[in-house]
């Protein structure tokens, strides 16, 4: 990019004295950025714009970056300085760009490993840091894992009645070289007073029932209490770790569900097979989808076969668990998807990525997007509402084992 045009103070006076359509706030703000990052970084380069001074230069500015950064004043068009060796990055945008600083740390971790890709070049050149060092990208690395450190390890205080798992498959190079598919797990909950919580990530070998037991046990070691539903897929392993660790009722995703039901049928009958099945959630209450779900398979059966009627009644009890939560809740207890936005997140910056040069760098990234994304549920109106979140513990349950599928009886 060009040099951008640089004005001085009395010319960006004059420009707003006589411009009838200046916005004052907006482009003196704009000149203050532009100055502090002149400033900024000719303390860096050892010398100012085109200042010849050869024994105390340290590098050489190589053009512009634009960058839109959005501000009270409105939206500010930034030029920021590149360098031929070495980077730089303005100080007052550090504070709000975690998720970003996570990105540039996992690609030139990469890249100064010999694991990038022309992709990941491609998107080094773009960041202007193509010539970072290893111990440029091993600071910026420790100051993001003091943060993710931190967060994961953070106590859990009160109780989390409702708590949500799920995992996505990442590509990631282990020491040998070799690249694997890792599971990236994220436990969301909500809190007792009704407010949304990123509570820990990790990274697995596999999505077996091991890991899943360690990772619920680490939770329960951070003060995790007062679980009433566990809501995921229906992996074996977790299922099995939700009983072992939690011992509270489990809620199949209904989502994935019907997705697994539609795979079983042909397309034609795909929307038929959807809708039926959708009734079974939409009930007035718990005995209402059961009566539903039986009217559901025996219309089912001789049009969809008997695969769909077996799955279904399996799967009954799992799928019609959160029914014995308050009804105002049913809606945001069904299924998994209050992740899926999250997990689009992580997956666009993936696709940057490509593959991930270690577990650590992966967890960094995606904790640092977690982190922000807490901050913000935290700071927002609540998910559920504070007395109906009471209502979930002032109930009387008496919970049958886990393993039997069962659902707790409930009186108010």
């Amino acid at each position: 990019m060009a040099d951008p045009h640089k004005l001085s103070t009395d010319a960006l006076v004059r420009k707003l004295l006589t411009d009838e359509h200046a916005d004052l706030i907006r482009d003196a703000v704009a000149f203050v950025c532009q100055q502090i990052m002149e400033a900024e970084v000719s303390a860096q380069v050892g010398a100012g714009l085109g200042e010849r001074v050869p024994e105390q230069r340290v590098t050489q500015r190589n053009g512009y970056r634009g960058r839109r950064w959005d501000t009270r004043a409105g939206t500010l068009e930034l030029f920021i300085p590149k360098l031929r060796s070495g980077s730089y990055f303005p100080s007052f945008l550090e504070p709000r760009t975690r998720a970003e600083q996570a990105l540039v740390a996992v690609v030139m971790e990469a890249y100064v490993n010999g694991v990038s890709t022309r992709k990941v070049e491609r998107v080094v050149e773009q960041l202007g840091v193509a010539s970072m060092s290893k111990s440029q990208v091993s600071r910026l690395c420790a100051g993001l894992d003091e943060q993710v450190t931190a967060f994961r390890e953070r106590p859990l205080e009160g109780r989390y009645p409702y708590l949500w798992l799920d995992a996505k498959i990442e590509r990631v190079r282990d020491p040998d070289g070799r690249v694997r598919r890792k599971a990236l797990v994220v436990a969301y909950a909500v809190h007792e007073h009704g407010y949304r919580e990123v509570i820990d990530i990790d990274v697995g070998a596999t999505e077996s029932g091991a890991f899943w037991r360690e990772f619920l046990r680490s939770l329960v070691a951070r003060g995790l209490a007062g679980v009433e539903l566990v809501i995921s897929d229906a992996h074996e392993g977790l299922k099995a770790a939700i009983a072992q660790v939690l011992g509270c009722p489990w809620q199949r995703c209904t989502v994935h569900f019907l997705r697994e039901m539609c795979g079983h049928v042909g397309r034609p009958q795909q929307g038929m097979v959807a809708a039926a099945l959708r009734q079974i959630f939409r009930a007035a209450s718990l005995d209402e989808a059961r009566g539903v779900c039986r009217e559901v398979i025996t219309r089912l059966e001789p049009v969809a076969g008997g695969k769909i009627a077996e799955l279904l009644t399996e799967a009954e009890d799992d799928l019609i668990a959160f029914y014995a939560m308050p009804s105002e809740h049913w809606p945001k207890l069904r299924s998994t998807n209050p992740l899926e936005r999250v997990n689009r997140e992580i997956a666009r910056r993936s696709d940057v990525i490509g593959i991930y040069p270690n577990d650590a760098a992966l967890i960094r990234l995606a904790t640092s997007m977690l982190i922000e994304q807490n901050d913000e549920w935290l700071v927002s109106r609540r998910y559920m509402s504070e007395a109906s979140m009471e209502s979930v513990f002032t109930r009387t349950t008496i919970t049958a084992p886990a393993a039997t599928g069962q659902l707790p009886v409930t009186a108010t």
